[in-house]
């Protein structure tokens, strides 16, 4: 068999976040190569990977482990060790196991983050370790986990970071002096079709709504922004899943709405009528103020992390300096409080578009050529 020219690979395809995006990106660029992963659930992450070649570990077989990566964490150190990734270059997107596969070719990482549960771990936890079994299991695996994760990445060629943040994180965990960074894309076609989602077509009327465009993690804070819009009488739409969902749900109010699993008419159709975006949880980028801006839409985002690369105040949103209800309420009041440039937010958002992100990765790819 032939070695495939390019191959790309990605830690799990079984949700739909940024990460995933950038691999949807890099498929647009290279449509015939391969894709590496260890988990593909097709039902719970983009469709457009249906069209993809899907290459996984036999973890996959086991449904439990498609429908929530995280209960697989303590075999997939094993699991990414053992995949054999053919290819002359790997384009490799990463935010902790991708780039520990064992590839035959170069190697070019985009890394989203170091592993966050090896580094960052009460945030990926949303609080202390020892409050849950997941966080036990985790902190008793880390030194494994760190050694794992530092031989992985001393063994790859070029390493390439997602936001200012994430390069000097990269920088310090690994070591490592060149790490340019390589802002992600945004994709969005604002002039595609747009579709109500069902039961929420009343939201599309002169009042608006706040939205949050997230997968339902303790990180997230979607709880705080719930208490916020609640305090400033605002309607809130929440687009996502994941494990906090039951307990948002619960908590939430009648002015809460929540949706998850759209298409891209029914998130085009949020974002359509909505009023603003709300982004309380740190990011290592984010890409949802960047979707949001192409909507015209401010963003009240927290300041820290990759915002600080997406927002710039006054122009496409306003930052609070912490993620409680009290300072998103405060920080959603500023922003309802003054009028916004629609195209002046779109102009900004350009700046994000998916032609840059492409000329840049073919740019380092034809590097690696030589």
């Amino acid at each position: 068999m032939t070695e495939p020219e390019i191959v790309i690979a990605h830690d799990y395809l079984t949700q739909r976040g940024g990460a995933e995006r950038v691999v949807l990106a890099l498929h647009r660029m290279y449509p015939d190569a391969p894709i590496y992963t260890t988990l593909h659930d097709p039902d719970g992450t983009f469709p457009e990977f249906r069209d993809a070649t899907v290459i996984t570990t036999p973890l996959n077989r086991i449904a439990a482990f498609r429908k929530d990566h995280r209960k697989a964490l303590p075999l997939l150190p094993v699991a990414s060790s053992l995949l054999q990734v053919p290819g002359k270059i790997a384009v490799v997107s990463s935010s902790g196991w991708a780039h520990g596969f064992r590839f035959s070719g170069r190697t070019l990482v985009y890394c989203h983050t170091p592993a966050r549960w090896v580094y960052l771990t009460e945030q990926y936890l949303g609080g202390p370790w020892w409050r849950s079994p997941k966080g036990i299991i985790v902190t008793a695996m880390k030194p494994f986990l760190r050694r794992w994760d530092h031989r992985a990445a001393q063994r790859r060629e070029r390493y390439l970071g997602n936001s200012t943040v994430v390069g000097e994180r990269i920088r310090s965990v690994y070591g490592m002096d060149e790490v340019d960074v390589v802002f992600p894309p945004h994709s969005v076609d604002t002039s595609g079709e747009r579709e109500p989602i069902r039961g929420l077509d009343h939201l599309a009327d002169s009042q608006g709504y706040l939205l949050v465009v997230s997968r339902l993690m303790p990180y997230k804070n979607v709880d705080q922004v719930i208490r916020a819009a609640e305090q400033t009488g605002h309607r809130l739409l929440v687009v996502g899943r994941g494990p906090e969902q039951q307990r948002l749900e619960a908590m939430a109010g009648p002015n809460v709405h929540f949706a998850r699993d759209l298409s891209e008419a029914q998130l085009r159709w949020a974002y359509a009528n909505a009023t603003a975006l709300v982004a309380a949880s740190f990011e290592d980028f984010g890409i949802t103020p960047l979707e949001a801006s192409s909507w015209g839409l401010p963003t009240i985002a927290l300041r820290a992390g990759g915002y600080l690369d997406s927002i710039q105040e006054g122009v496409n949103g306003v930052f609070i300096d912490a993620h409680d209800a009290g300072s998103v309420a405060d920080g959603i009041q500023r922003a309802m409080a003054r009028s916004w440039d629609s195209e002046a937010i779109r102009a900004h958002a350009d700046q994000f578009a998916e032609h840059r992100f492409a000329e840049q990765i073919h740019r380092e790819v034809e590097q690696l050529r030589g």
